[in-house]
């Protein structure tokens, strides 16, 4: 099973800029996508970027035209630049691997991001 850890979360203030990184114990092509998920205080965990198997990126509105999901394929390394952050930023950030029809197979164990006003 291929493991998933992020790293990169940290405090920030406002306006300011953060990238997470995903290293997978294994390919990331096992996966059909690989993504990032943000819980925020109190709210369920939401997709917030992906990336598809062929290169094709999707993200929420709220984050579109500041962040940026990418992956080193070499490295199986998947990465989330986040700049312009704002507090509503704010939570853990999760990388996983999806399957054929996005249901998540694999988990890491979250990144805290604070985004401070």
């Amino acid at each position: 099973q291929v493991r998933l850890t992020e790293s990169g979360g940290g405090l920030v203030q406002a306006g300011g800029s953060l990238r997470l990184s995903c290293a997978a114990s294994g390919t990331i092509f096992s996966f059909n996508a690989m993504g990032w998920d943000r819980q925020a205080p109190g709210k369920q965990r939401q997709l917030v970027a992906a990336i598809t198997k062929p290169g094709t990126t999707n993200y929420v509105d709220s984050v579109k035209g500041r962040f940026t999901i990418s992956r080193d394929s070499a490295k199986n390394t998947v990465y989330l630049q986040m700049n312009s952050l704002q507090p509503e930023d704010t939570g853990v950030y999760y990388c996983n691997g999806r399957g054929p029809t996005g249901n998540v197979l694999a988990w890491g164990r979250g990144t805290q991001v604070t985004v401070s006003s």
